[in-house]
């Protein structure tokens, strides 16, 4: 009787908590992801004990009965959310088109289903991306002016804490004019709120920095940005190579998604490698140890800036709501940081003005179309 009074409350909390403006309610596929539940709940206990618990609401997606067991070793973590009993998981290696018909009861649909209903401002989830994104596709639409979602995300770069926007990662695999326009569109906006960069420089990804290298999709399109600089709110650079997304030369990157895939993958890799390296040879030697301890300082901000999980959460740009995928391995401290990044990601108009820009360039998205 007393946990039924319990149960019951709780939509009436969640009520209050939606009366705040500064509290924003995050839905969670709760199931989702190698780790499963324990580095979804582990995740959210870290943000919360780092950020506090006046600004974040979760409802959590998934079995109702394994979550309310492993809850108990949350407390802070069990105030802050409502658990959504959902009978079914979506696996890594399900097909898109076997899920898309019998989705309806499962953690990542319901979880996305919330964010169109308006009960949650975003949804996050460490499954199976291709079907994420076309499920979130299907529930929340597209900005209007904008013809494809696409995955984003803040790689490292440059000096500092400097970061490239690089889109798509791995969402549209071919690509036209058109669709890689957009992606400009979604990339600035997203670079001038999420990562502060007032009129972003902005490149697209080529084989070389040569007007007439590359396919005739990328030569047609770098032809039309090149001739509308002027009407761009971004500065166009023209073509860029791999070693510029490093280099800190560009800040917006754009490309089609099976080659930004690959761009992610190799990111990832090259910090695994450099933190091996570093690690192996401090082993060798009692003096490189030593040198060690006075460089601790340099060696966490290397962490931090090539440690892929600083940078676990991508969105799927261009939908009405906002979707976050994080790694399928995301362990408690990725999650964390992929709400974080969310939260972030909910506190300005990201969409209305992407719609906005989309709008002040139809003019030349039409000039683009009809050279086609």
């Amino acid at each position: 009787m007393a946990e039924s009074r319990a149960h019951s409350i709780v939509p009436f909390l969640l009520f209050l908590y939606t009366m705040s403006e500064d509290k924003k309610i995050i839905s969670i596929d709760a199931m989702g992801g190698d780790k499963g539940p324990n580095a979804v709940l582990g995740g959210m206990n870290q943000y919360l004990y780092q950020n506090g618990e006046d600004h974040v609401f979760f409802r959590l997606f998934g079995d109702e009965k394994k979550l309310r067991k492993l809850l108990a070793k949350y407390p802070r973590v069990s105030r802050n959310c409502e658990v959504v009993h959902a009978p079914n998981v979506i696996k890594p290696t399900d097909k898109v088109m076997d899920v898309l018909r019998h989705a309806q009861d499962t953690s990542m649909y319901m979880a996305i289903k919330d964010v169109r209903e308006g009960k949650s401002t975003a949804v996050i989830s460490a499954g199976n991306t291709g079907i994420l994104m076309s499920l979130s596709k299907l529930a929340l639409k597209t900005i209007d002016g904008i013809s494809r979602p696409a995955i984003t995300t803040m790689l490292p770069s440059g000096a500092g804490d400097s970061r490239v926007v690089v889109l798509d990662l791995g969402a549209n695999v071919h690509c036209d004019e058109t669709i890689l326009f957009d992606f400009a569109v979604l990339g600035s906006v997203y670079a001038e709120v999420v990562g502060h960069m007032p009129k972003p420089k902005l490149g697209v990804l080529n084989i070389g920095s040569e007007e007439t290298k590359g396919n005739e999709t990328l030569v047609h399109l770098n032809k039309i940005l090149t001739a509308n600089k002027d009407k761009l709110p971004y500065e166009y650079i023209g073509f860029v190579e791999g070693t510029d997304i490093s280099a800190g030369r560009v800040q917006v990157v754009v490309t089609d998604g099976f080659t930004g895939n690959i761009v992610l993958k190799t990111v990832e890799g090259t910090a695994r490698l450099v933190k091996r390296v570093v690690v192996e040879n401090f082993k060798k030697s009692i003096l490189a140890l030593i040198g060690a301890f006075f460089l601790v300082h340099v060696f966490k901000r290397l962490k931090h800036k090539i440690d892929p999980r600083s940078y676990a959460g991508a969105t799927f740009l261009g939908l009405r709501g906002f979707a976050v995928k994080t790694h399928g391995n995301s362990d408690a401290l990725a999650f964390a940081n992929s709400i974080r990044y969310t939260a972030e990601l909910t506190k300005a108009n990201l969409n209305g003005l992407i719609e906005e820009r989309a709008r002040a360039l139809t003019a030349v998205r039409a000039e683009l179309q009809a050279t086609e």
